[in-house]
């Protein structure tokens, strides 16, 4: 789901946009009100290909609503393909497209909206042999509609993963990680001391840019230990970037960093809790919102406060269990729209949540 924050204000996919003041108060958890439901796609419906397998949700909730997963015979492995659902009012979605590409698993789709106004998918493409990984690497696609999107290209290089692109001043900003490298004595003696020489590594996640969304360029390596892989990034109204990253390795807690440009030094703060499949978004009031995956009691996903600073506390657990996570987020109408997947009643399904979130006060 893309952020309202990181669509110029001429963007014509918009109903409308909002004055962000970044908040000076220091940290509270407010009281959020309870979540109202819609399941938008299952196993269960009629649609041109039936959804099979665990769809990844990414959101954008604005002119009209538009949301991608994946569709595939099992969570590993088979020719994934990606799905996208639009809505004229966020309750009634229908099948726009279905995008393959042969003897590749696309998966983890997410959604941007470009300085030219089309809409962006990010996705990663691997090959497997059953389900054994033969290799991967990123795939990019390209709509002005929703509708009709170009044949997915390949990006960055063998083997790494971009989990998601944000949008900023004319680039598009993402990191790009390496899972087999996890395996390497230097990652491991990260994971295990809790910290990271400086420098380049293989291992570490990577900080790239680029201004087609196609071509990228290294920013810097980030100093993050433990395994770190999927990681979103959004900028607040000073241009500073802030990074959510979760980790696998070490503590497993997932980490909060700050950078202000060039983007190259950074401060991180390791949170109280771990997080899959992290996202977050800033709202009206300057506050900043995530949600992903909660482990303590068995998977849920969940929607947290955050900050800047390194604060991290889940305040509502949704209905959900299973495989779940992966949330699409922004703020429409005053709520806090929040796509997902999860598979509590049974079989993986695409989820809509509209959560009240009390704003803070002028």
């Amino acid at each position: 789901m893309t952020a309202l924050s990181d669509v110029p204000a001429t963007n014509p996919w918009l109903r409308s946009l909002f004055a962000w003041d970044r908040a000076a108060s220091s940290f509270k958890i407010p009281e959020v009100a309870g979540a109202s439901f819609l399941q938008i796609h299952s196993y269960h419906e009629t649609a041109p290909t039936p959804l099979r397998g665990d769809p990844f949700p990414d959101n954008d909730l604005s002119g009209f609503g538009c949301c991608s997963f994946r569709e595939a015979d099992a969570h590993v492995g088979g020719d994934g393909q990606l799905r996208v659902l639009v809505s004229g009012d966020g309750k009634k979605w229908e099948s726009a497209a279905l995008i393959g590409e042969k003897g590749i698993d696309l998966r983890d789709p997410k959604l941007s909206i470009t300085p030219d106004n089309r809409l962006m998918m990010v996705a990663g493409g691997s090959v497997y042999e059953g389900k054994k990984l033969l290799g991967r690497q990123p795939r990019v696609t390209f709509s002005k509609d929703g509708k009709e999107w170009t044949p997915p290209v390949r990006t960055l290089t063998e083997g790494e993963w971009l989990w998601r692109v944000t949008w900023h001043d004319g680039k598009a900003y993402g990191i790009s990680y390496d899972a087999s490298e996890r395996t390497s004595a230097a990652a491991q003696e990260a994971a295990k001391t809790g910290k990271a020489e400086p420098g380049p590594a293989d291992w570490k996640l990577k900080l790239v840019a680029s201004s087609d969304g196609v071509k990228y360029e290294l920013v810097t390596h980030l100093d993050v230990p433990g395994h770190p892989n999927e990681t979103t990034l959004r900028f607040l109204p000073d241009g500073e970037m802030v990074a959510l990253v979760r980790r696998e390795g070490g503590t497993q807690n997932g980490w909060i960093g700050r950078s202000s440009a060039p983007y190259t030094s950074w401060k991180w703060t390791e949170t109280k809790h771990r997080v899959g499949g992290p996202n977050f978004i800033q709202l009206p009031d300057g506050s900043l919102w995530a949600a992903g995956r909660t482990y303590p009691g068995g998977t849920k996903t969940a929607v947290a406060r955050m900050t800047a600073d390194g604060e991290y506390e889940p305040v509502l657990t949704l209905k959900s269990g299973g495989d779940t996570s992966y949330p699409g987020l922004v703020w429409h109408d005053n709520q806090l729209w929040m796509s997902f997947y999860s598979s509590h009643e049974g079989k993986s399904a695409i989820y809509l949540a509209r959560i009240n979130v009390p704003l803070a006060k002028e």
